[in-house]
């Protein structure tokens, strides 16, 4: 017995020598955050995503944003390197490999000449042609590699726009994320016609999705971890300047689109979890101590579907809901198009596809 409990003492030592040494990519600091706003109001619960139609159900895993071009075919990035096309038939759906990318493809969009931009998170910012042919882009910016490529939009001059989600850690450690103190995001801008890239913005909290406004004068990044989106000028008398959009969401913002219109909609992934708010974040050495613990036992993301629609200044206008998290929770995409908005979530296995009465658009 005594052998037994020499074992087992023995264990725990190296098991907190483990958790408290080991080597973490993050450092966490005192973080205070502004209590998260009520579910009231503007953000009051409704069932609307519950009436979500699932596209590809079972057969799209992780589609975490979703494209269509201009004869309606969707395209998604999935789990296991590849893009698929969703094509509607007379019989059905048809689902087919457009192509393979070998890296995780996230943020997509096309073009105005058909090309489709994938923020690929292992690879960086990625090219496919039309005939599904992929070519790494722009692996790095300013010397640093990208650590995790998240979102892309194309501006109307063919610029293209995309986040690198942090410098510091990869897909593989995303349960980090919540802990970054010293943020490493980055929003960054590529011109095609002259091959170069240049880092607009830097120190970003999780840098996730990216908007460009219709008007191409401005484009939105959402920071994930500090629950708001900021916009950057591209032209104007304040160009070059970045302000909050946005800010204080009872939510974690993912991705943002444009609505056509000069409003946005935006997938808020969850809503906040109360225990990193008020006690870890505040706390950095037990920020430390959680993130070093298995990510199956750090406190986790609630199932609930959310997706808020923004007017032009930043205001929530509309919200919609899956509170019972059971039909299209933890969406990470949103976008509009004929009527209707097309739901992505790397956690879910289909589109989502739910239409809007033209009074509620």
């Amino acid at each position: 017995m005594r052998r037994i409990l020499l074992g087992l003492a023995a264990t725990a030592i190296v098991v907190t020598g483990v958790l408290v040494f080991r080597p973490l990519p993050v450092e966490p600091v005192a973080t205070d955050l502004p209590p998260a706003p009520p579910l009231a109001g503007a953000f009051e619960p409704n069932r609307d995503l519950e009436s979500v139609e699932l596209v590809g159900e079972g057969r799209l895993p992780g589609p975490e944003d979703v494209e269509r071009d201009e004869r309606g075919a969707l395209y998604a990035g999935l789990e296991d390197g590849t893009i698929r096309r969703i094509v509607r038939t007379a019989s059905g759906e048809r689902i087919e490999i457009f192509s393979r990318t070998d890296g995780r493809p996230l943020g997509l969009d096309l073009d105005r000449s058909g090309t489709l931009w994938v923020a690929d998170t292992r690879l960086g910012l990625v090219a496919v042609g039309r005939d599904g042919r992929s070519t790494v882009r722009v692996a790095e910016a300013g010397g640093v590699p990208f650590g995790f490529a998240d979102d892309v939009d194309t501006a109307p001059d063919g610029r293209v726009y995309f986040s690198d989600a942090s410098t510091r850690i990869g897909p593989d450690q995303i349960h980090l994320a919540p802990f970054e103190g010293s943020p490493s995001g980055r929003l960054l801008e590529y011109d095609p016609a002259l091959d170069a890239t240049r880092v607009l913005l830097d120190g970003l909290h999780f840098a996730n999705g990216v908007a460009v406004a219709v008007t191409g004068d401005y484009v939105l990044v959402a920071e994930t971890f500090r629950y708001r989106v900021r916009r950057y000028w591209l032209t104007g008398p304040r160009q070059g300047e970045s302000e909050i959009f946005v800010d204080n969401l009872p939510g974690f913002p993912d991705g943002v689109s444009s609505d056509g219109r000069g409003g946005y909609w935006l997938a808020l992934f969850t809503v906040r979890i109360d225990l990193l708010d008020r006690v870890v974040h505040p706390r950095p050495w037990l920020a430390r101590l959680v993130a070093r613990i298995p990510s199956a036992l750090q406190p986790g993301a609630r199932p609930y579907g959310l997706v808020v629609a923004l007017d032009a200044t930043g205001r929530v206008v509309r919200t919609l809901h899956d509170p019972a998290g059971g039909h299209y929770p933890n969406v990470t995409s949103v976008e509009e198009w004929d009527d209707a908005l097309y739901l992505g979530s790397i956690e879910g296995r289909a589109i989502g596809r739910l239409p809007l009465a033209p009074a509620k658009r």
